[in-house]
């Protein structure tokens, strides 16, 4: 297995294949045929033709488009297809920088193909003179990922939070970082990509941050979203990224711009230059 290989879960698929998910003028998201015919039930909301999903133009504001999407939502979710429900809302708009169009159940953004934005924290330190990184491991009972290794801190980005104020309040309930530490955090960039996933289409940008702790810290988590925290080397996280599939397809990501960004993985690499583009797909 080769770094290369983890970017593979972030090839770029087929949009053909998926109804293009219209609001206004605007393409905001990509849903599968199969299920664009649940939403047969809700012409209230949704208009379906042979080439696209249209939300209804009679809901004009944001405020009645979320409405009507949330009905729906709740009635999908009562038969069992929308599942993993958060009670946390994301924005929908065209790119994540434009003007929110409606507002989304966090469970539903891949059905639906919208941009889903989270934050990720590569939380690091050193022993004996090695930069070390601690590492966490998913709660069995993640709807997402269970069990899997993970970033010492990531979440999503929700409605009504800076990215940074989200950060901050992620640190504190998922490995009791303080704030007063949390706010070191670097801004370091950001990951763009597309994946395919059996309910839908991830369409997925990732906030990157460094966080340098000190070297007495050691994190607890405080919401029940982590089993454990263990601080790894970077040669023993490389493997790991390298030789197995124990990480969440997207920290093994965020871990790989990692290793770029800090000479891990250097220009000679024969796949240097695939990593980096793999990375930052333009279509977001």
């Amino acid at each position: 297995m080769s770094f290369l290989d983890r970017m593979k879960d972030c090839s770029v698929p087929d949009l053909s294949t998926y109804l293009p998910f219209v609001v206004g003028d605007e393409i905001v998201g990509y849903v599968k045929p199969s299920f664009a015919k649940t939403l047969n039930d809700f012409q209230d909301t949704f208009t379906i033709t042979e080439d696209r999903l249209e939300l209804n133009q009679k809901l004009h504001s944001i405020q009645e488009r979320t409405q009507g999407i949330s009905e729906v939502l709740e009635s999908l979710a009562r038969s069992g297809i929308v599942s993993g429900w958060r009670g946390e809302r994301y924005k929908v708009s065209r790119t994540y920088y434009e003007p929110t169009v409606f507002e989304i159940e966090r469970a539903a953004v891949p059905l639906f193909g919208t941009i889903g934005c989270s934050v990720h924290i590569n939380g690091i330190t050193w022993r004996n003179g090695k930069l070390c990184m601690w590492i966490g491991r998913r709660s069995l009972t993640k709807p997402i990922g269970p069990g899997k290794l993970d970033q010492i801190v990531a979440g999503g980005q929700p409605i009504g939070i800076s990215v940074r104020n989200n950060l901050i309040k992620e640190c504190a309930e998922e490995a009791n970082i303080p704030a007063e530490i949390a706010v070191s955090s670097k801004s370091v960039g950001a990951l763009t990509y597309i994946v395919e996933q059996p309910e839908g289409l991830r369409r997925d940008v990732i906030f990157i941050y460094d966080l340098v702790l000190p070297e007495d810290f050691k994190p607890e988590n405080t919401d029940g979203e982590m089993e454990e925290f263990q601080l790894m080397t970077m040669n023993d996280v490389m493997s790991r990224v390298q030789e197995t599939c124990d990480f969440k397809f997207n920290c093994a990501f965020v871990i790989i711009d990692f290793l770029i960004r800090h000479g891990y993985i250097e220009p000679d690499h024969q796949d240097y230059l695939k990593l980096i583009s793999s990375l930052h797909n333009p279509k977001l």
